[in-house]
């Protein structure tokens, strides 16, 4: 895919991405190191040491915390880490999600988990980046939630009810911070082709090729998205471009949610169809 021409929108600023080590965090972070930008990014994993080397051997700007988002501890720590390297915050993004897709059986343990890492980990972000935040005169922040914020999925309970929970988090952040001049939207995207896609292709085999085209069924545009055409929308909603949008949640679904349940109907006959 080609990537945009470089527009410099965020010179001189500094971003939190947590999740941005891989997938559509890390597609973000880069947009943003592209436009000027200072990133700190999180990750679960050591892998996060490759993407901030790789980031930092481009000649961007970058720091790298590694642990896990349901740890509150972690969680306070990283807003004074990232004003400590980079002596400001402007930007947040939260981003990092656990993925457990649980129904009946999820334990307690699963949905305490799902909510820590989603929209408790972002309620504990936001406070702490206000003051850094008021002190720049305002800031941007936007939390990723999802297609499944909006609908039904079999066995999902955990998963969709953590990022329906974003949404009207989102709404309440957004009220309360207007008045320090903090925006907050969310994005929600549809398939994309992350760890979590890849994994189930690879599980039903045929990898991508095979199966873009059938779950790209679920998409007016015919396929699943691509972790960059995430970061572009977000860096949007971040940017002075986006300076009278708030409380908002911004589709990224190819279409997902606009369809009924036949899809594109190449596959499905629908019942009295010729």
């Amino acid at each position: 895919m080609d990537r945009k021409p470089v527009l410099n929108r965020f010179d001189n600023k500094v971003a939190i991405v947590t999740g941005g080590a891989s997938g559509i965090g890390r597609a973000i972070a880069q947009e943003l190191c592209r436009e000027g930008c200072a990133v700190l990014i999180t990750g679960i994993s050591d892998a996060g040491k490759a993407t901030a080397r790789e980031f930092s051997e481009a000649g961007y700007q970058v720091l790298f915390k590694q642990g896990d988002m349901e740890d509150e501890s972690f969680c306070k720590s990283l807003v004074p880490a990232c004003v400590a390297h980079f002596g400001k915050l402007n930007y947040l993004v939260n981003n990092a999600f656990s993925f457990i897709a649980k129904g009946l059986d999820a334990t307690v343990a699963d949905w305490e988990r799902m909510m820590r890492v989603g929209p408790i980990a972002y309620a504990i972000m936001a406070t702490c980046a206000l003051e850094p935040m008021k002190a720049q005169g305002g800031g941007a922040i936007v939390n990723m939630s999802s297609i499944s914020a909006f609908i039904a999925q079999p066995n999902r309970w955990t998963y969709n009810a953590a990022k329906g929970a974003v949404l009207n988090l989102t709404r309440c952040m957004a009220y309360d911070l207007a008045k320090y001049g903090i925006r907050v939207n969310s994005v929600s995207p549809g398939w994309i082709w992350t760890r979590e896609v890849f994994k189930a292709a690879d599980i039903d085999g045929g990898g991508k090729e095979k199966w873009d085209p059938i779950w790209g069924e679920y998409h007016m545009l015919g396929r699943c998205g691509e972790p960059i055409e995430c970061a572009g929308p977000v860096l949007f909603l971040l940017s002075d471009d986006a300076s009278f949008i708030t409380s908002t949640d911004l589709a990224i679904d190819g279409g997902y949610n606009g369809m009924g349940p036949e899809g594109l109907g190449k596959t499905t006959v629908l019942a009295g169809s010729k």
